[in-house]
């Protein structure tokens, strides 16, 4: 006949003292309460695993903080999980490993560990303001959320007082940045599915605006105002430079001394500072040489060509050549980045071939065996078409000062 097992009571077990050896008390169904010398109490599940029927033993947690009550509960969800031939211990395990990961995987951890990755694919500017507004409109709200947790409605409503504001290109950019964590999340195996990719249809899309930009014909004026700005020299060669070169602002406050090949006469710029990392040449026209020539005593000893005014060992600001041309009265009309627009209508207008247009202003082809078989040939369309433009520029500027010609004219009298 099987022996039956009294259940225990409270009084029983909050009353049990510990022996020189360790004791246990047992409540039947497996469940015991094990009693170490120290004075310590643990709930003990004895078992049979599944499938290999090997006995074992599964902690259930330490008395008073788990009470007799609940002791025969967490017995019950054993039982249970037996029931289904699920092993208790690894069920415990595998909850333990996933809660684990909930807590470490939050969104700022993911968030960090992803942007390691893109802040190597863009350019160091650029992964400073992906990474700042995140800091600043996202990680404050969603930062600590496990990033199993994070649905759209939950990353709508920390988005929306952006758009409440009317910052709507930073919306769409805060959108995109959260869906590139998620889809990280997803090839990472952290969760199943990117929950975040309709979002951006929850708010109003931005309204594309081209850089404001002159027109041809106001080229000549344009030149008349820079040759009587009150602006540091510097500042005015960048902008010559720009408009010369027809490089992004970015690329061109960054040109190195070391980047100029004089012999080829060409301006090498490597992929890490370009938007689109990929290398990329600009021929140099006489005129741009000229430009080299006049700043060479400013910062010809430095590492770049264009230094910051209070610390010249980095480069100017990005943001200098656009705030000179707003003092020049062009507020609202033009911008840096808008003088490579009025380099490629002017260049379409004249009948240049927009394959050679396109490669000029570093657009990325899509196709790379076009891209291939063309670089060569395009380098020396492209010089011909940038001595053309470097040329107008010039006569654009006839009647008034401008630095890339400011050496030959010099030339031309000592001659």
């Amino acid at each position: 006949m099987a022996r039956i097992t009294r259940p225990l009571t409270n009084t029983e077990v909050d009353k049990a003292k510990p022996q020189a050896k360790v004791s246990s008390l047992f409540d039947g169904e497996g469940l015991e309460l094990k009693i170490n010398p120290s004075g310590t109490k643990k709930w003990i599940f004895k078992y049979y695993k599944p499938f290999t029927k090997k006995r074992t033993n599964l902690t259930l947690g330490v008395y008073p903080d788990i009470s007799l009550a609940d002791a025969r509960k967490l017995r019950a969800k054993s039982k249970e999980l037996l029931a289904k031939d699920i092993d208790p211990k690894d069920h415990k395990n595998k909850v333990s490993l996933q809660q684990k990961e909930r807590l470490e995987n939050t969104l700022v951890s993911v968030a960090t560990r992803w942007f390691e990755i893109k802040r190597g694919e863009v350019t160091p500017d650029y992964a400073t303001d992906i990474w700042r507004s995140l800091e600043l409109h996202v990680l404050p709200s969603l930062g600590k959320y496990p990033i199993s947790e994070i649905t759209a409605p939950i990353a709508i409503k920390a988005v929306t007082p952006i758009a409440e504001k009317g910052t709507l290109e930073t919306v769409k950019r805060l959108n995109q940045r959260l869906n590139e964590i998620m889809n990280y999340a997803v090839n990472t195996g952290l969760i199943y599915s990117n929950p975040l990719i309709g979002i951006k249809a929850a708010f109003e899309k931005p309204k594309k605006q081209n850089m404001p930009s002159i027109k041809p014909n106001e080229l000549p004026n344009l030149m008349q105002s820079l040759s009587v700005a009150s602006i540091k020299i510097v500042t005015r060669y960048l902008i010559e430079w720009q408009l010369h070169t027809m490089v992004r602002p970015g690329e061109a406050v960054k040109a190195r001394w070391s980047e100029i090949d004089f012999d080829n006469q060409l301006w090498n710029i490597p992929a890490e500072t370009m938007k689109k990392k990929r290398p990329h040449s600009v021929p140099l026209s006489e005129q741009v040489l000229n430009l080299l020539e006049s700043i060479k005593p400013i910062s010809g000893h430095r590492e770049f060509i264009f230094p910051a005014d209070r610390d010249p060992r980095s480069h100017a600001n990005e943001s200098t050549a656009n705030a000179a041309i707003k003092r020049m009265g062009y507020k609202g009309k033009l911008v840096a980045h808008g003088l490579r627009s009025l380099a490629s209508t002017t260049l379409n207008e004249q009948g240049f071939d927009g394959d050679v247009i396109e490669a000029a202003l570093a657009h990325v082809d899509d196709n790379e065996v076009r891209r291939a078989y063309n670089r060569a040939d395009y380098l020396k369309r492209r010089a011909t078409m940038m001595t053309w433009w470097s040329e107008h520029i010039e006569n654009s500027a006839t009647g008034n000062f401008s630095l890339s010609s400011s050496i030959r004219g010099l030339r031309a009298v000592n001659s």
